[in-house]
């Protein structure tokens, strides 16, 4: 089926995303599918759910190759490296694996994760990402985290001996009483690091999280507004480049998982609460799927060939503003081949949209590449309003951006 007719004429890349979602407690920011452990972790219980619900997914996906695989959270690194090994093998016996596939797994830098570390890098982890979000101890129990600021420290230390040449931190800004030089100071020090990719984060408070019922006193938006332009500053003259919304990177070390999601590529979820897009190129369709949420409801159903919890499809008046609101989290945007590619739709379905946003100064195009502008980057959410399937939607007009 020709591009344009809603068919799909080029392969669609697939990632997988494997969630573990049991943590030590539960931060109150957090609004992640996670619950806090009580006792032993049913380790080998929820790794064969993970295998049934793969198996399930198989005839959609059967003979693709699995370009990346992120195992994620909850605090994976709670897992044991046998279990973490035995979900790997499991996916390397029934789907074929890029050869230099990027492998990441979530940790936290308390004590009992970093005795792994060595482990998981044995068994094929090549990525790791260590929630640091602070390296400033009072902050750190402020925001409920049960690590202080020497265990984020060593976390990093641990993770060089253990051989990672590609570490990700995740830092988080704008924290309950946090003053910029703070801000700053964990910047630098997670500088003094050379990490090869910086996750930076606002604390945002979040529906249904203990922040949102009990909001802490956060700085406010201007105070906000210069740690972040700041850190930035730092960021670049540490060669970090900003390449998305919220990620940072070192030349060719972007995370391919994530620029899989932004440039709507394929993704498998499994495991509890896990969502996934999956292209039917022989159907020209889009599926959406999520698994369902609690880990004893999920470990069940898996078993008994029904993990999901629901599913829809993505009709192709959706398509145009799901692949936006991905591709235009990159800094540097895209080519209009590749919305076509992905959503199986032609690029005339842009060009209404593009037009109203070009003219609002939201969007800039060069040549066949659409990317946001300055005003654009500082007014996301307008310019994705632009892309909204409903045409009764208001759009944003001129007078209602401030520059």
């Amino acid at each position: 089926m020709a591009i344009g007719a809603g068919g799909f004429d080029q392969p669609v890349p697939l990632a997988v995303y494997i969630h573990l979602p049991w943590c030590v407690r539960k931060c109150p920011y957090c609004d992640f599918n996670s619950f806090q452990q009580s006792g032993d972790l049913p380790e080998q219980a929820y790794v064969n759910a993970v295998l049934a619900d793969l198996d399930e997914e198989l005839p959609r996906i059967w003979g693709r190759r699995i370009e990346s695989v992120f195992i994620g959270g909850g605090t994976p690194s709670l897992f044991t490296p046998k279990a973490v090994a035995d979900l790997l093998d499991g996916l390397c016996m029934r789907l074929p694996l890029r050869p230099d596939m990027e492998i990441t797994l979530e940790a936290n830098p308390g004590t009992f994760e970093q005795a792994r570390f060595s482990e998981y890098r044995q068994i094929g982890i090549n990525r790791l990402s260590i929630g640091i979000q602070s390296f400033d101890s009072a902050l750190l129990k402020k925001i409920g985290r049960i690590h202080d600021g020497y265990q984020a420290r060593r976390a990093v230390e641990v993770a060089r001996r253990a051989g990672f040449d590609n570490i990700n931190l995740d830092l988080m800004f704008g924290l309950p009483g946090q003053a910029i030089e703070s801000a700053l100071a964990d910047v630098e020090m997670a500088l003094e690091f050379t990490p090869e990719h910086l996750s930076y984060y606002q604390l945002t408070l979040e529906p249904n999280t203990a922040f949102n019922h009990r909001p802490p006193r956060l700085p406010g938006d201007e105070t906000i507004d210069y740690m972040q332009r700041a850190a930035q500053e730092k960021f670049k003259r540490a060669g970090l480049r900003q390449y998305e919304v919220s990620a940072y990177a070192r030349q060719g070390q972007q995370c391919r998982h994530n620029l899989n999601y932004w440039t709507f590529g394929d993704y498998l979820g499994l495991g509890a609460g896990a969502h996934e897009k999956i292209t039917l190129a022989s159907e020209g369709r889009l599926l959406r799927r999520w698994k369902l949420r609690q880990p004893e409801q999920y470990m069940a159903g898996a078993q008994a060939g029904k993990a999901w919890g629901g599913e829809n499809w993505v009709e192709p008046g959706q398509r145009v503003f799901e692949f936006m609101l991905n591709a235009l989290r990159l800094r540097e945007g895209f080519d209009m081949a590749l919305f076509e590619a992905r959503t199986g739709l032609s690029r005339g379905h842009l060009q209404s949209g593009v037009a109203h946003a070009i003219s609002l100064g939201l969007l800039e195009r060069e040549g066949n590449r659409l990317r946001p502008s300055p005003l654009g980057w500082r007014f996301h959410n307008d310019l994705l309003l632009i892309f909204l399937p409903d045409k009764d939607e208001p759009k944003p007009s001129a007078s209602g951006i401030s520059p």
